[in-house]
């Protein structure tokens, strides 16, 4: 395996990419008793619609989320109890942009990775338990339907897109899940479970060299076809509607605003332009910014009040949400503000250097966050940047280059806004 130490912070690095094509990462943690690992498909909720050896295929919405509740499942029983029974924390999650099966153990190590990866490679279901899902994933689409956070985000997402999906949520719908058979669940495991479209990701009390020979004798040793994904028409950066109203038992209004930034940045620019992007919206808005600080003590936001950039089925999304006592209205109306006085002005560059250390200093925090690392590093993986170089590229960012993109990146006028209001609806 290849090692590359990042002194600095005191981390090595060991990577390789099997002749299968799948991409290993380790990040030994000597002193720790506990490990986490993490296996990943380039693959999420809005991967729809692809083409795989001249085969095009359109699936329902909520098929990579159906994918994972019965990827536990395995000829000798539930793979989630086998690996509980070892005293491992395991458990998966689907967002739009891939899927990720991971434990979190201090003994039997090895044991689970063969665990994990067996269970997660070959797939093993029946109709009646493809069946008996169904209502389990009913009931979980229903909880969402039920809660306003999610309400005002996907009511946002469809604000700003006609066509792409992620205006649909990553569990689908009811009906949408009622289309799905093992047929289907094994076509797509079979287009998208290949190593060549995964990442083995693992930080902690582990050895590198038996991470690669495990996944070497476990894993398929074919490199296999990566199928391509079609999001859709192109949509320019115009939203579909600029306000959505629902009303919904909540004691204060709650508020989405998002705004489409175009297409994903290319892997060579990703990392920077995602640094960037990070430390332009924490002057702008952060929990230091003056402009959340007025409005706080304004009564106008309040601690539920964040911001995010997204990068999922080929487009960027930012988006500020949280809760209000006020008008929402007034929130859209000050970040406007504050985004067209940025436009002018720019950022105070004592604001800018103070923003850069404390986002180094999160960072340096993060490197114990074994999760968040061995999940980044996936991430970093299918976006073609590796998250640890991070911390040698920040230094290069400046003042300048935060207002440059405010200044290009966030258009006040194509905001699109969502909000639940307290009531039921008319």
């Amino acid at each position: 395996m290849q090692r590359t130490d990042y002194t600095a912070v005191g981390e090595t690095l060991y990577s390789a990419v099997l002749p299968n094509g799948l991409s290993i990462y380790v990040v030994p943690k000597p002193g720790y008793r506990r490990s986490f690992a993490v296996f990943a498909a380039n693959y999420g909720g809005a991967d729809r619609r692809f083409t795989l050896g001249g085969r095009t295929l359109d699936t329902p919405a909520g098929v990579a989320h159906y994918l994972e509740h019965k990827m536990f499942d395995t000829e000798e029983g539930d793979a989630l109890m086998k690996m509980s029974a070892t005293g491992a924390d395991p458990n998966a999650f689907t967002s739009q942009a891939m899927t990720a099966y991971h434990f979190e153990c201090t003994d039997a190590f090895a044991e689970n990775l063969r665990t994990l990866l067996s269970f997660v490679s070959v797939p093993w279901f029946t109709r009646e338990s493809v069946d008996k899902e169904r209502g389990i994933i009913a009931q979980e689409i229903r909880m969402y339907e039920d809660s306003p956070d999610d309400v005002v985000y996907m009511n946002l997402m469809k604000s700003l897109f006609r066509e792409n999906p992620l205006r649909d949520s990553v569990a689908g719908t009811v009906e949408s899940i009622a289309q799905i058979t093992p047929e289907l669940l094994y076509d797509c495991h079979r287009t998208f479970y290949r190593p060549s479209n995964m990442a083995l990701c693992v930080v902690g009390n582990a050895d590198p060299s038996m991470v690669e020979q495990i996944a070497g004798e476990l894993l398929s040793p074919e490199r296999s076809e990566i199928p391509g994904r079609d999001y859709g028409q192109s949509e320019g950066r115009e939203p579909v509607r600029p306000l959505t109203k629902a009303y919904m038992p909540v004691s204060a209004p709650i508020f989405a605003i998002g705004e489409k930034l175009g297409p994903v940045p290319a892997p060579a620019e990703s990392q920077l332009y995602r640094m960037t992007a990070g430390l332009a919206l924490r002057c702008l808005c952060g929990r230091s910014s003056p402009f959340y600080l007025k409005h706080y003590d304004g009564g106008l936001l309040n601690a539920t009040f964040g911001c995010d950039v997204d990068f999922s089925a080929g487009q960027t999304v930012i988006s500020f949400e949280g809760e209000t006592a006020k008008e929402p209205e007034a929130v859209l109306s000050a970040l406007r503000e504050e985004i067209l006085r940025v436009h002018r002005q720019g950022f105070d560059p004592a604001l800018f250097d103070r923003q850069k250390k404390a986002s180094l200093g999160g960072r340096i925090r993060g490197l114990t966050n074994f999760r968040g690392l061995a999940v980044g590093l996936a991430e970093g993986c299918f976006a073609g940047f590796q998250p640890l170089d991070a911390f040698g590229r920040i230094g290069s960012i400046t003042c300048a280059d935060a207002d440059r993109w405010v200044r290009e990146n966030l258009d006040p006028e194509r905001f699109a806004m969502s909000v639940v209001y307290p009531g039921e609806e008319a």
